[in-house]
């Protein structure tokens, strides 16, 4: 297996809905275990995520947890997922969803680069680009 770089994000208590959002949004095999699979003494954990990945046809791969208690999950715009290339009814299904329910920073429309783009934080605080190549 070559390496590969996968965004891993991390959800004050709502990593199963938000995954389960992203599977609807990009499709493919959603795989979640929680912190009592693997033998948490906590109650309260027992249902939260430890660990998730949604693995896509498009080769997209996707993982999340929630926050346990003790480790800190800082909220921010340091990040922003990136989606990109030329079939655009496939990236304005994408935007769609993805921007439904949160706040679009950039409608998706063309810009003086020649392409569209639009830039959207989804309705889990998870930042989001989408750009559509323009094909010469």
């Amino acid at each position: 297996m070559t390496s590969r770089l996968n965004p891993y994000i991390s959800f004050a208590g709502d990593a199963r809905q938000a995954m389960e959002f992203y599977q609807g949004v990009f499709g493919g095999e959603l795989t979640l275990r929680t912190f009592g699979e693997f033998g948490s003494p906590e109650p309260d954990l027992a249902d939260k995520v430890m660990h998730s990945m949604l693995q896509t046809s498009e080769g997209f791969t996707l993982m999340g947890s929630d926050t346990p208690p003790g480790m800190t999950r800082t909220v921010g715009d340091s990040v922003t997922i990136s989606l990109s290339g030329e079939d655009a009814d496939q990236l304005r299904g994408y935007w769609e969803k993805l921007s439904a329910g949160g706040t679009v920073s950039a409608p998706l429309e063309k810009q003086m680069w020649g392409d569209e783009y639009g830039a959207c934080v989804d309705r889990f605080g998870v930042s989001w680009m989408v750009d559509i190549v323009q094909q010469a």
